[in-house]
């Protein structure tokens, strides 16, 4: 009986979501968090986050986004809590799951770690109705 009930605990935290009201379709959005310091000084200019935005986001997302800029924390690898100031890229990707959002995000990400010595990203992804 149990692995039957786990089946279908599994099973539905993969179902679809639920249809959208009228006037508004299925879409994911994706959030992706980058942090603007390392090594504890901040090495990512406006003037270099503008450059990133035309050589890598703009086309891999031509048909839109939207940054913000936010202030968060976190806990690298060294153990050390580092505040710093950071860009959010929000995208909305119409009849998209979350495993386009990532195949699309993923080159973005890697050039952003590699040309701004970065040890991570944080990607959130969620099922959303969407309209304009």
């Amino acid at each position: 009986m149990r692995p039957a009930l786990l089946s279908l605990l599994l099973l539905a935290g993969c179902a679809t979501q639920p249809p959208c009201p009228p006037g508004l379709g299925p879409a994911t959005v994706a959030s992706a968090y980058f942090g603007r310091t390392a090594g504890g000084e901040e090495i990512v200019t406006d003037a270099e986050w503008a450059r990133f935005m035309d050589q890598a986001v703009t086309p891999a997302f031509p048909d839109g986004l939207t940054v913000l800029d936010g202030a968060g924390q976190w806990r690298g690898r060294s153990g050390a809590i580092s505040r710093q100031r950071s860009k959010v890229l929000v995208v909305a990707l119409p009849d998209g799951d979350a495993a386009e959002a990532q195949r699309r995000l993923a080159p973005v990400i890697a050039t952003y770690r590699e040309r701004f010595r970065q040890e991570s990203v944080m990607v959130t992804t969620e099922a959303v109705c969407l309209g304009f």
